[in-house]
């Protein structure tokens, strides 16, 4: 069984107990998934996982470290990750295929 560099993201609409009454969503992770509806055959080399936006995430937590909840997050087949946005849009890029960022 091949294994894949697995990608978190936030739901894409979420509320947030101290704000209630409202919805939201995560700007970085609605940049990323529109690579993924825009290059659907990239995406389908990634397991793309959907996160409830309260913390703890436990499968963050898993993978990656308490201490390491931000999303996204790319984690890395072989190991290691990113969750900084810039470095993120580059490892899709590098890793997997999709066009680079205009700068």
């Amino acid at each position: 069984m091949m294994t894949k560099d697995r990608l978190f993201l936030l739901d894409s609409r979420f509320s947030d107990d101290a704000l209630p009454g409202r919805s939201f969503y995560c700007k970085d992770c609605i940049t990323v998934e529109g690579l993924l509806a825009a290059f659907p055959d990239k995406a389908a080399n990634l397991d793309v996982i959907r996160i409830p936006y309260p913390r703890p995430r436990a499968l963050v937590v898993e993978a990656l470290g308490a201490e390491n909840q931000n999303l996204p997050a790319l984690a890395f087949d072989e190991g290691g990750f990113v969750n900084e946005i810039e470095a993120l849009l580059h490892a899709l890029h590098t890793r997997h295929g999709f066009p680079e960022r205009h700068p």
